[in-house]
C-alpha cells in the first residue's frame, strides 16, 4: 500500500472509520487534496532523510563524527498551484485566480499580475512549456513563481572539430577564458576583472570588520548587502563566460572541479574563500550554456595554476601582484591565463586517451610521459600527444 494512501485511511472520516486516529479534516478544514498530498509527501521525505542521516551518524567513528542529527522540525512547503484546481488564468492576461484559505474557507481569489512580468513571459517564453506556478512568500508579500520547460538538443561535434573554452575562476580576477582547438591552438582570450564590484564588496566587508571590533555581532543588513553583491558578481561572470563561448563558437565549456572540503585557512583569505561563489558561477553558466546547446565538462583542478603551460615546470608567483608569475625559463606571464590553457588542454588529453586500448595507451604514455598522470598535464603535453598520435590518426 502506498505511504500516502495509508495516511489517508488513518486521517479521513468515512463510514468504515467514523473516528480516524488522526482527525486531519477537523484541524485543516476542506484542505485541497493536492495540497494535502504534497504536505504528506514532504513530511515523509523529511522523516526518511532524518532516519538515513541518523543511521550514517551511528555508523561513523565516534571520535570523528559531529553532532547527532536532530529530529526534523516544521518546514515551510510551497507546493505547485495545479491548473484548474488551484490556479486559473482568465481572459485578461494580467489577471489570474488562485485558490487560497480566506474568510475561514477555501475560496478563489483574483490577483493582478505585474505587466512587465507578463510581457517578458510573452516575449521570451512563448515557445516553452509553462509548468504550474508556485505561490511563495518573500518577506511580508506573496508571489507567483512561474517555471518553464524547454527541450534543447546539445551539439554533436566531432572531436577533431571541437572548440573548447577553458575557464579559470580566480579570487583575484573574476575569470579568464581561452578558446582552443584540439591541436593546442589558442584562438581567443577573454579577461574579466569586475573592479567596481570588488571595491563595493571590500568596502562593506571593511564596515563589518569595524563593527565587529566595536562589539557588533549580527550586522544582518551589511551581510545581506555583501551577499547581494556576491550574487551579482556571480551572474555577471556567468554571463561573460557564455558570451565568450558564443563569440568563439565553442562547443564545450571546461571548468575545474573545485572541492574545498578540508580547507583550513585563517584571516582574510579564509573570508575570501567563504564568499567565493565559484560553484554558483558554474551552475548558472551550465543553465545558460545548455540552452545554447553547449556541453559542460570538469577536469581535475590540481596543478593547473602551479605548472607552466609550456611544460617548463612549476611557476613562481609575484608577491606584489599574485596574478603574475615567472616561469623557470625566466618568462613572465599571467598565471590565470596559463591555467586556462592547461584546463582546455586537459579536456582534449582525456578525450584523446579515453578511447584507446590499454596497450595503445601505454605506448602513448611511453612516448609522452607527462600524460601518464592527469595532474601533470599542460598545454605542451597536448601538443606532444598530438604529434605522437599523428601517424595513428592518419
Amino acid at each position: 500500500m502506498p505511504k500516502g494512501r495509508g495516511f489517508t485511511l488513518l486521517s479521513d472520516k468515512t463510514d468504515k472509520t467514523p473516528f480516524p486516529k488522526y482527525p486531519f479534516d477537523e484541524k485543516f478544514y476542506k484542505l485541497p487534496s493536492y495540497l494535502r498530498r504534497a504536505v504528506i509527501t514532504e513530511a515523509l521525505g523529511m522523516y526518511s532523510s532524518f532516519q538515513s542521516n541518523l543511521a550514517n551518524w551511528e555508523q561513523e567513528n565516534p571520535k570523528s563524527r559531529g553532532r547527532k542529527p536532530h529530529f526534523p522540525s516544521v518546514g515551510r512547503s510551497f507546493p505547485a498551484m495545479y491548473r484548474r484546481d488551484l490556479f486559473r488564468p482568465t481572459e485578461n492576461p494580467y489577471v489570474a485566480k488562485v485558490k487560497v484559505f480566506i474568510r475561514n474557507t477555501w475560496d478563489w481569489l483574483t490577483v493582478r499580475l505585474r505587466k512587465s512580468d507578463v510581457d517578458y513571459i510573452t516575449r521570451h517564453c512563448r515557445n516553452r512549456k509553462m509548468s504550474s506556478p508556485t505561490l511563495r512568500q518573500r518577506g511580508k508579500n506573496w508571489y507567483l513563481d512561474f517555471s518553464f520547460e524547454e527541450r534543447v538538443e546539445l551539439k554533436k561535434t566531432k572531436l577533431k572539430d571541437t572548440i573548447v573554452l577553458g575557464v579559470d575562476l580566480g579570487l583575484n580576477s573574476a575569470c579568464v577564458c581561452s578558446a582552443m582547438t584540439i591541436d593546442g591552438t589558442v584562438i581567443g582570450r577573454k579577461f574579466l576583472d569586475l573592479p567596481v564590484e570588488k571595491d563595493r564588496l571590500s568596502h562593506i566587508l571593511g564596515q563589518i570588520r569595524k563593527s565587529q571590533r566595536l562589539g557588533g555581532r549580527k550586522n544582518t543588513a551589511r551581510w545581506a548587502k555583501a551577499d547581494g553583491i556576491n550574487k551579482h558578481m556571480a551572474q555577471q561572470t556567468a554571463q561573460f563566460i557564455v558570451d565568450a563561448a558564443e563569440e568563439s563558437g565553442a562547443d564545450v565549456i571546461v571548468f575545474e572541479h573545485l572541492n574545498f572540503q578540508g580547507e583550513k585557512r585563517f584571516g582574510r583569505y579564509a573570508q575570501k574563500m567563504a564568499l567565493w561563489k565559484a560553484n554558483e558561477i558554474q551552475r548558472i553558466t551550465a543553465d545558460k550554456a545548455h540552452r545554447l546547446g553547449m556541453h559542460i565538462s570538469h577536469i581535475c583542478a590540481r596543478n593547473t595554476s602551479k605548472l607552466a603551460f609550456d611544460g617548463s615546470g612549476e611557476v613562481r608567483r609575484d608577491k606584489k601582484n599574485y596574478s603574475i608569475c615567472k616561469f623557470q625559463t625566466g618568462k613572465q606571464y599571467n598565471c590565470d591565463l596559463s591555467a586556462s590553457y592547461n584546463i582546455g588542454a586537459r579536456y582534449f588529453i582525456r578525450a584523446l586517451l579515453k578511447p584507446l586500448s590499454q596497450k595503445a595507451r601505454l605506448d602513448m604514455e611511453a612516448k609522452v610521459p607527462s600524460c601518464a598522470k592527469r595532474i601533470t598535464c599542460t598545454l605542451s603535453t597536448l601538443v606532444s600527444l598530438r604529434a605522437a598520435m599523428a601517424p595513428v590518426m592518419c
